[in-house]
C-alpha cells in the first residue's frame, strides 16, 4: 500500500527513492526529538543529583534552558568537588568501556566516523549508553557539550532504522546524517543549522554534503517541533538589542578573528594532547574518566563556572555581567576542564564548550577595545555573541552552519554580517585546525564518494576525447581479404585488441585478438581461416560523442578490452579505437587539469 501510494505521488525510480528517505526521515526526526527530551530529563536528574544535592552548587543556565527539579537545601560543599565529578567519570567510564566503546569521547566525530567509514553502521546500544553516560559526566560537573550525545542518538536511531528497512548503505549515511542534524536542531531550537550542520562538519574544506540538505531538514525540524512542544519554543540564551551600523567596526571584529583563530589552534592542541596522554596511561580504560573527573574537579574548586556545561557564563556576559579578568580565567580553565573530561574517555560534546569559550573570548576582546577604542565596539555584548559563532567555525570547520546555529540560539538575527566576516577570517586563519579528527578534505575524498567521483569524471568525458583516432589507428584497419598470416603479423606488431574489418571503408565487422589467439592454438583450423571475413564477429561500436561511463559499461557487459569508436552521423565510419588503457589515461589527464586549476 505504502509502495503504491509513493509510486503514485512520486512517478519514476529516482523521485520514489528521495520520496522514501525523505519519510524515513521524517520518522529519525520525531525519535530525535524524543531523544531530546529524554537525554534533558536525564541530565536535569544527574545535575540535580550530583551537583545540587551532593556538592549544593547550583550552576549558571541560559535564559532559555528549563528547570525540571527544584532546586535542594543543601549548602555549598566546595570540598565535594573533588570527589563529585570523580564519582560521575568513574560511572560514565564503566558504562562506555564495558558496553560501547565507540561511545567515549564527544559523539559528533563518531558519528562523522561511521559516516565515511563505517557505511553508516552504528550499534543499537551506542545511542542508549551514550545518552546515560553523558547525562552522568555533564551532570556530575564534566564540562561536555550536548551537541555529541544527541547527534549519536539521532544518527544511532538513523542507521538501527536504516537496517531495518534495508536501505543501501548510501541511503543509510544519508539518514544517519539527518539524524544527526535532528538531534542538534533539537537540543539547540536550531533546525536550520541543524540540516547545514550534518551536511558541512562531515568536511574540513569548504565543502558540504549536498545530498544530506533536504532530508536532514526535514528530520531537523521535525526533531525541533517535538523538543520545543515540550520545553517551548523560545531561544535558548537572551540577548540585548544590538545592532551593526558602523562598517568600521569590522576592523575591530578582524582583530577578534585574529585572536578566535589563535585560540582555536590551541584548543585543539590542548584537547587532544590531554587526550593522547591519557591513552599512554597504563590503567584500565573505564578508569581514566575518573582521573580526568578528579582534575576536573580540583579545577572547579578553585573556579566552579568551569564545571558543567558553562552556558551560565555566556548568558552573564550577554548581560555584560562579567569583567575580562573573569573572562580570561573561563577561557583557559574551561579549555583545560573540557580536554579533562572528554579527552580522558568520558562522554559529551564539544560544541557546547566551544560556545562557552568563543563567548569569553568575544567578551574579552569587546571590553578591551570598547575601553581603548569605543568606536570600535559600542556594544562589548556584540562581540560574545559573535565570539560564540567564530571560535566554533575556525575549530571545527563549519563556518557557515556555525553562524546559522548562533544565530538560532539566540535569536538575534541583527549581527548576521559581522558575524559571517568573523567567522570566514577565522576559519581561513585557523587553517587545517578542526576538532573532528574523521573529517575528510572534501566530498573528492569522501570514501562514500570515492566510485561516485569517478562515475562524474567519467561522464564528464567522451570517447572522442580518449580514443586513439584514426590517422593513428589506420594500420589496424583490415579487409575482409586479409589473409590470416597478414592478420597475425598485425597483432604481434600492434599489440592490438581489435582489428575493424572495412569493405569499401564502411565497417563490416571486427576481429578480435582472442579470436586470433584461439586460431593459433588450433593449428588443424588455420589452413581454413585464411582471411579475415572468416573470422570477423559483429563490431561492438561506441558513437565518438558517447560518454567514457557508457563504454566502461559496453565493455564490460561484453567482456571487451577495446571498442571501434564510429562517427555519430554515420554509425558504419570508423573514427577511432578506444580501450581500457586509453580510458584510464583520460580520466588521469582529467583529474590532473582539475588539480592545476585549484
Amino acid at each position: 500500500m505504502r509502495r503504491r501510494l509513493l509510486e503514485t505521488l512520486l512517478p519514476g525510480t529516482r523521485a520514489r527513492r528521495f520520496g522514501r528517505l525523505l519519510l524515513y526521515a521524517g520518522i529519525v526526526g520525531v525519535i530525535a526529538g524524543l531523544g531530546a527530551i529524554l537525554f534533558q530529563l536525564l541530565l536535569g536528574a544527574a545535575n540535580w543529583f550530583f551537583l545540587d544535592w551532593l556538592a549544593g552548587y547550583r550552576p549558571g543556565e541560559a535564559a532559555g534552558e528549563t528547570s525540571f527539579f527544584a532546586p535542594t537545601d543543601t549548602p555549598f560543599r566546595r570540598w565535594m568537588f573533588f570527589f563529585v565529578p570523580a564519582l560521575g567519570g568513574l560511572i560514565s567510564g564503566v558504562l562506555v568501556f564495558r558496553f560501547a566503546p565507540e561511545a567515549e569521547g564527544h559523539g559528533t566525530d563518531a558519528v562523522i566516523d561511521a559516516f565515511h567509514r563505517r557505511g553508516g553502521e552504528i550499534r543499537a546500544r551506542v545511542p542508549l549508553i551514550k545518552t546515560i553516560a553523558s547525562a552522568v559526566t555533564i551532570g556530575s560537573g564534566g564540562a561536555g557539550g550536548r551537541e555529541g550525545p544527541i547527534a549519536q542518538i539521532g544518527a544511532g536511531f538513523g542507521s538501527v532504522f536504516a537496517r531495518l528497512v534495508r536501505l543501501s548503505p548510501r541511503d543509510r549515511c544519508l539518514l544517519v546524517a539527518a539524524g544527526m542534524g535532528a538531534g542538534i536542531g533539537a537540543i539547540f531550537h536550531a533546525p536550520l543549522a541543524g540540516a547545514l550542520f550534518a551536511a558541512e562538519v562531515l568536511y574540513r574544506e569548504i565543502d558540504f554534503e549536498f545530498e544530506v540538505i533536504v532530508p536532514a531538514t526535514v528530520a531537523s525540524i521535525i526533531g525541533y517541533a517535538v523538543s520545543a512542544a515540550a520545553f517551548g519554543w523560545q531561544p535558548l540564551f537572551r540577548t540585548p538589542q544590538m545592532m551593526f551600523r558602523n562598517p568600521a567596526e569590522l576592523i575591530g571584529y578582524l582583530v577578534l578573528a585574529v585572536v578566535l583563530a589563535l585560540s582555536a589552534g590551541l584548543f585543539v592542541r590542548v584537547f587532544y594532547g590531554t587526550r593522547d596522554l591519557f591513552r599512554a596511561l597504563r590503567l584500565p580504560d573505564w578508569s581514566k574518566p575518573m582521573i580526568g573527573g578528579l582534575g576536573t574537579g580540583a579545577i572547579g574548586y578553585f573556579f566552579p563556572d568551569a564545571l558543567s556545561t558553562g552556558y551560565g557564563i555566556v548568558q552573564r556576559a550577554l548581560d555584560g555581567q562579567v569583567v575580562v579578568g573573569f573572562l580570561v580565567a573561563a577561557v583557559l580553565l574551561r579549555m583545560l576542564t573540557t580536554s579533562l573530561s572528554i579527552g580522558s574517555g568520558g562522554s559529551g560534546g564539544v560544541f557546547g564548550p566551544s560556545v562557552v569559550i568563543g563567548g569569553s573570548l568575544g567578551g574579552c576582546v569587546g571590553l578591551a577595545l570598547h575601553e581603548f577604542a569605543p568606536w570600535l565596539a559600542p556594544h562589548p555584548e556584540a562581540y560574545v555573541m559573535v565570539g560564540m559563532a567564530a571560535f566554533f567555525a575556525a575549530a571545527a570547520n563549519t563556518p557557515l552552519s556555525s553562524v546559522i546555529i548562533v544565530s538560532e540560539m539566540t535569536g538575534n538575527y541583527n549581527l548576521l554580517v559581522p558575524t559571517l566576516w568573523t567567522s570566514a577570517f577565522a576559519f581561513v586563519l585557523a587553517s587545517r585546525t578542526s576538532l573532528y579528527e574523521n573529517q575528510v578534505d572534501s566530498r573528492a575524498d569522501a570514501p562514500l564518494h570515492s566510485g561516485t567521483m569517478a562515475l562524474e569524471v567519467l561522464r564528464r568525458l567522451r570517447a572522442r576525447d580518449a580514443m586513439l583516432p584514426l590517422d593513428q589507428a589506420r594500420a589496424r584497419l583490415v579487409e575482409p581479404s586479409t589473409p590470416f598470416d597478414q592478420l597475425v603479423r598485425l597483432f604481434a606488431e600492434t599489440g592490438g585488441a581489435s582489428f575493424p574489418v572495412l569493405r569499401d571503408g564502411r565497417l563490416v565487422g571486427v576481429v578480435t585478438d582472442a579470436q586470433i589467439r584461439a586460431a593459433l592454438a588450433d593449428r588443424d583450423s588455420i589452413g581454413r581461416l585464411l582471411v579475415a571475413q572468416d573470422m570477423m564477429v559483429a563490431a561492438i561500436t561506441i558513437s565518438e560523442n558517447e560518454t567514457l561511463d557508457a563504454a566502461v559499461r559496453r565493455m564490460i557487459r561484453h567482456q571487451l578490452g577495446e571498442l571501434v569508436v564510429v562517427a555519430e552521423s554515420d554509425p558504419e565510419r570508423v573514427v577511432g579505437l578506444l580501450s581500457r588503457a586509453q580510458i584510464v589515461a583520460a580520466y588521469d589527464r582529467e583529474i590532473l587539469r582539475a588539480e592545476d586549476m585549484l
